[in-house]
C-alpha cells in the first residue's frame, strides 16, 4: 500500500490510512479544530489521489479505531458478509466510485453487506455533490414499523411537537396542527425537556390515544434516553419506536450513556414488548462532529466517524435513522456550504449502508447559514430520494432553539417532486379532507378538525 503521490513537482506522503482519510475530506471546521485537516487544496487533492488508489481491502484492514480497542469497530467488522466482501475487496476506491455511479441500485445492494464504514466514508470523499445525489437516488431501503417507509415515490415527515415546558396540552395542540398539514407519517416524535420515566410514559400514552381516536396510521416515539424508555416499556407504556442518539466510537457512545450490551438489551426488550406491528422498531439520530465534541474521535475525521454510526445502527435493523446535520454548530460545520455538503454526505452514506435514511435539514442560529442554505439542501436531498425530513411549527424549534423544516416545507417538496406520503397515512388524510390526490386542500392547517 503506497501512501504517497507526486503532484505539481511536489511529493506528498502520508503516515497512515487514517491521515489520508482525514486530509481527503472536504473542508470542515470540525476537522480544522481537531488539527487533522489538509493544509491546503493541493494536499487535499493529493490525499484524494492516494485514497482513490487504495483497495477496499486496505481500508478493511486499517479501521480508524483498532478492533481490539473499540466495540463499534468490532460490530462493524464482525458484520461483514464474507461472500459479498470477496467480490469487492480488490477494487480500488476510485473503481468503487465508478461502480456505484454506473450500477443499478439492485446491484449496489448485492455488495452492500461486504462493506465496512471506512469503505463507505472513503468513496464518499471522492464524490461531488451531484455524485452523492445521483448515487443515493438509486438506492431504495424499505422498513416497516406500523407503516412502511422508503418506498419509491414517497416522501415522509417526522412530526416534532416540541414544547418549552413539556406541557402536554401544548404538545397535543402541535400534534393536531402538524397532522392537519399532512405531516407525521414517519413518526410523531417528541424531544422531551423532562427526560423521566413518568413524563415519557405520559406523552407516549397521549400520542397513542390520539392515534387511535383519530385512526392516524403512524408511529409514536419520545426521544428520551434509552434507559428511561426501557423502564417505561416495562411498565406497559405503548411504544412503537425506541430512540437513542448514537456515535461512531466506544468513547463517544459511553458519553451518551450507552454501549453495545445495553443497546442489545433494549432491542430485545423492544422486540418483546413493543406496541408496533413490524420488524423495524428502533430510531437513531447522528450528526457529524459529535465524536469530536465528546473527545471520542480517536484522531479520525468527522465524516469517517459519522459513517461508523451507520455501521453501528445496522445491527438493530432500524425503522428510522437521521443525521441532525447542522445542529451542533459552527465548530463542526462552519457555514451553509459545509452544512449542505455534510447533509449530502450523510444521506448517501446512510443509504449505502442500507438504512432508511432521513435528514434533519437544520442549522443553529450562530452558524453562518440562513434559510436559503437550508432550502437548497432540502431540495437537493429531495432529488436524492431522502426518506423523510422533520416537520416543526414554523420551522423554528422553540425548545431546542434551532432552525429546521416546517410543515409548509414538507408540502412544498411533495408538490415540487410529485411525491406523496406513506399510502395508508395519505388515505386517512383524504378521508379527513386534509389532502386530495396527494396535495393539501383548503381545509388543511385547521387543527380544530381534531377538537370535535
Amino acid at each position: 500500500m503506497i501512501l504517497k503521490t507526486r503532484l505539481f513537482n511536489k511529493t506528498y506522503e502520508f503516515e497512515t490510512v487514517k491521515e489520508v482519510l482525514a486530509k481527503a475530506n472536504e473542508e470542515k471546521s470540525g476537522d480544522a479544530l481537531a488539527g487533522i485537516i489538509a493544509e491546503n487544496t493541493a494536499e487535499r487533492v493529493a490525499a484524494k489521489v492516494v485514497l482513490s488508489e487504495m483497495t477496499l481491502e486496505d481500508l478493511r484492514n486499517n479501521p480508524v479505531v483498532p478492533y481490539e480497542e473499540d466495540e463499534v469497530t468490532r460490530v462493524i467488522q464482525d458484520s461483514v458478509d464474507k461472500e459479498a466482501y470477496s467480490k469487492i475487496k480488490s477494487m480500488t476506491v476510485g473503481e468503487f466510485r465508478e461502480f456505484i455511479l454506473k450500477s443499478s441500485g439492485e446491484n449496489i445492494s448485492k455488495i452492500r453487506n461486504g462493506l465496512t464504514s471506512e469503505m463507505v466514508a472513503a468513496v464518499t470523499k471522492l464524490m461531488s455533490n451531484m455524485d452523492l445525489v445521483y448515487g443515493a437516488k438509486k438506492i431504495i431501503n424499505i422498513a416497516t414499523c406500523n407503516t412502511t417507509i422508503g418506498e419509491k415515490g414517497t416522501f415522509s415527515s417526522r412530526l416534532q411537537p416540541n414544547h418549552t415546558t413539556d406541557n402536554i396540552e401544548g404538545i397535543i395542540a402541535s400534534v393536531m396542527e402538524g397532522i392537519s398539514y399532512g405531516v407525521g407519517d414517519a413518526v410523531i416524535g417528541l424531544n422531551p425537556v423532562i427526560d423521566t420515566i413518568d413524563n415519557i410514559s405520559e406523552v407516549l400514552k397521549r400520542f397513542k390515544e390520539f392515534m387511535i381516536k383519530w385512526d392516524i396510521p403512524t408511529q409514536n416515539c419520545v426521544l428520551g434516553h434509552v434507559t428511561n424508555q426501557m423502564e417505561a416499556l416495562k411498565r406497559g407504556t405503548p411504544m412503537d419506536l425506541m430512540f437513542q442518539s448514537i456515535a461512531g466510537s466506544q468513547i463517544s457512545n459511553n458519553a451518551f450513556g450507552i454501549n453495545v450490551k445495553l443497546m442489545d438489551e433494549a432491542y430485545e426488550l423492544m422486540k418483546e414488548k413493543k406496541s408496533s406491528k413490524g420488524n423495524n422498531f428502533m430510531y437513531f439520530e447522528t450528526g457529524q462532529g459529535s465524536e469530536l465534541s465528546s473527545e471520542g474521535h480517536n484522531g479520525a475525521d468527522q465524516l469517517t466517524m459519522e459513517a461508523r454510526c451507520y455501521g453501528f445502527a445496522k445491527r438493530y435493523n432500524p425503522f428510522l435513522v437521521n443525521t441532525v446535520v447542522g445542529f451542533i454548530g459552527p465548530e463542526y460545520l462552519y457555514d451553509g456550504k459545509q452544512m449542505i455538503r455534510a447533509g449530502l454526505e450523510d444521506h448517501f452514506m446512510g443509504k449505502l449502508s442500507g438504512l432508511p435514511m432521513g435528514v434533519d435539514v437544520c442549522y443553529t442560529n450562530h452558524m453562518k447559514a440562513d434559510q436559503n442554505d437550508l432550502e437548497n439542501l432540502a431540495v437537493l436531498l429531495a432529488a436524492a430520494d431522502c426518506s423523510y425530513f422533520m416537520g416543526i411549527p414554523g420551522g423554528d424549534d422553540v425548545m431546542l432553539m434551532y432552525q429546521s423544516t416546517g410543515y409548509h416545507d414538507i408540502a412544498s417538496i411533495r408538490e415540487v417532486t410529485g411525491k406523496r406520503p406513506i399510502r395508508e397515512f395519505e388515505k386517512r388524510m383524504e378521508s379527513l379532507g386534509i389532502m386530495k390526490d396527494g396535495r393539501l386542500t383548503e381545509k388543511a392547517g385547521d387543527p380544530s378538525l381534531f377538537q370535535v
